[in-house]
């Protein structure tokens, strides 16, 4: 869970958001479930390459950041 919330705050600051605003739209976009289905993948990726991982999926489900 730590580390979903370190990554819902570096997702904020990429985009401008506020850290609500992040996690919600990542949960719309089932973005928290590509996390946990792929925790042993994106925990090892440096934060910059996991918040585009998670945009990037985002994006695939509809997402427009």
């Amino acid at each position: 869970m730590e580390y979903i919330i370190a990554l819902v705050n570096e997702f904020a600051k990429k985009f401008n958001l506020s850290d609500k605003q992040a996690f919600n739209y990542i949960r719309n976009h089932q973005g928290v479930t590509f996390i946990e289905d792929n925790y042993g993948i994106i925990h090892t990726l440096d934060f910059q390459e996991a918040v585009e991982s998670v945009a990037l999926f985002c994006r695939k489900t509809g997402g427009l950041l």
